[in-house]
């Protein structure tokens, strides 16, 4: 990554913030941003806005994701645009996992097309991040309803790759309630998902705060785990061909040496 300097008086500093990421999240996330800090390298820096419209207290089912995934983006774009960003990253996974992966990259091609930019969802970077770690099987959970689980596992299957396993909350989450999850919660349902044939665990939705839990997961598993922010920003940073062999934080996805 090539550097530029300036000078303060006497001091001399370099300019590395030459690389931005354009996010758009649902209005009531508020673990993607963290999660997504905790990877970002140097010379990186990360530009949000966010999608609303829904109820953060109603359960976010299946319905609720395709209409979602169907609303107007054109002033969160637009903003990103103003930023001057050199990509954009789409940080809710259910809402075009929901659809299929064909609906997935029609999505992001109608960004590309409105926005002239590379983009990622975090459905399609899932997919991404398990082909980089060459695994073909691999267990599954989830903050998401029944229905919506069955989609997520149809569209990662559709993209060839098998869940042996899969392991669900007891009861349905609101917004807010998948929110308030912690990385407690995730290194539990991640032991509960994972399986003997799994080559990875796969732990899905951008505000579930399961990045924390991952290095815990991987030591005692001894596989590898993706998050969606995980897999989110892995993308986003090959796409901008950064070096993303140092992030510790994002466990063997980011650290593994091929």
């Amino acid at each position: 990554m090539d550097k530029r300097e300036f000078n303060l008086g006497e001091v001399r500093i370099a300019d590395d913030r030459l690389r931005r990421i354009g996010m758009i999240v649902p209005a009531s996330n508020t673990n993607a941003e963290p999660d997504c800090l905790m990877l970002m390298p140097q010379g990186v820096t990360l530009h949000v806005t966010r999608s609303g419209g829904y109820d953060v207290e109603a359960i976010p089912d299946s319905n609720e994701m395709r209409r979602f995934a169907r609303q107007a983006l054109d002033q969160q774009l637009q903003l990103l645009l103003d930023a001057r960003v050199e990509l954009i990253a789409y940080a809710c996974t259910s809402a075009t996992l929901a659809d299929g992966p064909g609906f997935d990259q029609a999505f992001c091609d109608d960004i590309t097309a409105k926005s002239g930019l590379p983009a990622v969802t975090t459905a399609g970077a899932l997919v991404e991040a398990i082909g980089a770690l060459g695994a073909s099987r691999v267990a599954f959970t989830s903050p998401y309803v029944p229905r919506l689980v069955e989609e997520s596992i149809d569209f990662i299957e559709r993209c060839g790759i098998e869940v042996v396993n899969q392991a669900s909350f007891e009861r349905a989450l609101s917004s807010l309630e998948q929110n308030a999850l912690t990385p407690g919660d995730a290194y539990r349902m991640g032991m509960q998902a994972d399986h003997p044939q799994a080559q990875a665990v796969v732990i899905s939705c951008t505000d579930f705060r399961a990045l924390e839990a991952v290095p815990a997961l991987e030591m005692t598993l001894g596989k590898p785990v993706v998050t969606s922010n995980s897999a989110l920003m892995y993308a986003c940073l090959r796409r901008l061909e950064v070096d993303v062999g140092k992030i510790e934080a994002g466990g063997y996805l980011f650290t593994r040496r091929n």
